[in-house]
């Protein structure tokens, strides 16, 4: 087999921790399920493995409760075409399935190939806008925020929020507006219009703190879908997987969410009245939180109170009670909130063993 194809290839036995391996390693989107003589079985994408986290899928479980899940959901199939299709048509058919990578089989079934959509329109430019919140005070991370914003602290050698503007440029971002209040000039002046970074930056000076979503009234209108994302997050998210997702689901607004583990250090006890039913000797109680990334659509803008403080909680809770379809995107890459001086620790130690990796070029 290729060495093409070493971190795309799964078994059925292989679990859905290796397939997520694999997945982050190829930075495809994809692994492909295969035989011993190399025939397509399935695909998994990075969104079927995220549905599966949602559903409570366990990661040690074998990639063949995944496939069994999709056949459930009446997804059987995988897309395929013959080794040697035409770009052409390779373009046509991922938007006509709304797909980002198609297996390339030789005439017994094998996988030969891979091709994908960033391959064929590498400069392909997503039709999106981006919004980075940045303008809280850090009071957590004083006296490091006493004359400097929190997203301009440097983790390694450059301001947390260069890294962010890059990695929506990397992603085909080209038009990001920031929201700022504290210390807006330190913000201005590193970043200017944006050309020094091969993007174009917009500023957005809040008066006053009008929270995560309020600020969004202030913006002008837009018919494309709006990512907006804390300037305090360091992460290594795949933005196009997040709108390929969002797209799949006809959402309105999707949340970035991250699991959260909590463990007990106690025997909880389970009572009915006062009568012990049950005692869990310290539990671990696992949740998905908000992650400070989301999509939304231009529909939902008219729902934002205009020069108001309003939180993007508020925005999700009235869109959940009026029936729009907000959904979770489970965040498998990595991912850290910069709240205080442990996060910020923790977020040079990241840097420095490789466990966030990055090149700013």
């Amino acid at each position: 087999m290729s060495s093409k194809l070493l971190n795309l290839r799964v078994a059925p036995t292989s679990s859905v921790r290796q397939a997520i391996t694999c997945i982050n390693l190829n930075a495809k989107g994809i692994v492909l399920v295969m035989d011993d003589e190399a025939r397509l079985l399935a695909t998994i994408t990075d969104g079927d493995v995220r549905r599966a986290l949602l559903y409570g899928q366990n990661l040690g479980a074998p990639v063949s409760e995944l496939m069994a899940m999709k056949n459930e959901l009446g997804i059987v199939e995988p897309v395929t075409a013959p080794v040697g299709a035409d770009r052409a048509v390779l373009l046509h058919l991922m938007q006509e399935k709304t797909i980002r990578q198609i297996p390339l089989l030789d005439e017994e079934g094998r996988v030969i190939d891979l091709v994908t959509l960033d391959e064929l329109m590498p400069e392909q430019e997503l039709p999106l806008q981006a919004v980075i919140m940045a303008g809280g005070e850090g009071l957590r991370l004083r006296p490091f925020t006493d004359d400097m914003p929190k997203p301009m602290l440097p983790v390694g050698d450059h301001p947390l929020m260069e890294v962010l503007i890059k990695q929506l440029k990397q992603a085909g971002i080209r038009r990001v507006n920031i929201a700022t209040h504290y210390l807006s000039t330190k913000i201005t002046e590193h970043f200017g219009d944006g050309q020094r970074f091969g993007i174009e930056l917009n500023y957005v000076n809040e008066d006053r703190p009008l929270g995560t979503a309020g600020a969004l009234s202030l913006l002008q209108a837009t018919q494309t879908p709006l990512l907006v994302v804390n300037g305090d997050i360091l992460t290594s998210i795949d933005f196009r997987a997040m709108l390929a997702y969002h797209r799949e689901h006809k959402a309105a607004l999707t949340v970035g969410v991250r699991k959260y583990d909590l463990n007990v250090p106690y025997g909880v006890v389970e009572s009915e009245g006062a009568f012990i039913r049950n005692l869990v000797e310290k539990p671990l109680l696992s949740f998905l939180v908000n992650a400070g990334i989301y999509l939304l659509e231009p529909t939902v803008y008219s729902l934002i109170p205009n020069d108001q403080h309003y939180n993007m909680t508020d925005l999700i809770q009235r869109l959940v009670a009026e029936h729009y379809p907000v959904v979770s995107f489970p965040i498998l890459e990595y991912w850290l909130d910069i709240g205080n001086h442990v996060d910020y620790q923790q977020a040079q130690d990241d840097l420095k063993n490789g466990r966030f990796k990055f090149e700013l070029g």
